[in-house]
């Protein structure tokens, strides 16, 4: 069996261990494709207290809380960690909705995309042309080159025929 080695990343208010033999296969155990190890998101655990437990359970992800409950509701923004002081939270603002987003930088963005398709059809299709243009050329100069060089070698022959009967008479 592979060596196990912990990973961790963080989910939310919990952090996710899981003891698997590879990064990659601790990114599948997460149920992710993106690499969370190159972007800083998940890293490699060391410390013996962190590992005993998904070294146990190989594969299983096993989620720990990160902080106290006090500390989550903080940071979610429903309370100020003064459990118990007896002070009441202060009453929310409605909330008004913001402005409808702009979308013409939308628009904008996708027509300068199928403008950029166009184009780059546009210059294939002519490149194309070229080709064929190109290759008809290169069919009718070879014919002619052939055509060329059979007349060439049938008059060669010819010649070399002329010569060896010239010859024969010559040394009769």
């Amino acid at each position: 069996m592979p060596k196990l080695k912990v990973y961790r990343t963080p989910i939310g208010f919990h952090d996710a261990y899981v003891a698997a033999p590879s990064m990659k296969a601790a990114l599948k155990a997460w149920g992710t494709t993106k690499n969370l190890f190159s972007r800083g998101a998940a890293e490699l655990v060391t410390d013996a207290k962190l590992t005993k437990e998904p070294l146990a359970r190989p594969g299983e992800v096993i989620k720990r809380a990160r902080g106290s409950a006090a500390e989550h509701r903080k940071a979610a923004g429903s309370g100020d960690g003064a459990a118990g002081t007896g002070k009441t939270a202060p009453e929310p603002k409605p909330a008004t909705r913001p402005p409808r987003p702009n979308r013409k930088p939308l628009e904008k963005a996708e027509q300068a995309l199928d403008a950029a398709r166009q184009r780059h059809e546009r210059a294939l299709a002519d490149i194309d042309r070229r080709l064929d243009a190109l290759q008809e050329k290169r069919h009718e100069l070879a014919k002619e080159q052939e055509s060329e060089i059979a007349g060439l070698e049938e008059e060669l022959a010819e010649r070399e025929s002329a010569y060896r009967r010239a010859l024969d008479k010559w040394e009769a």
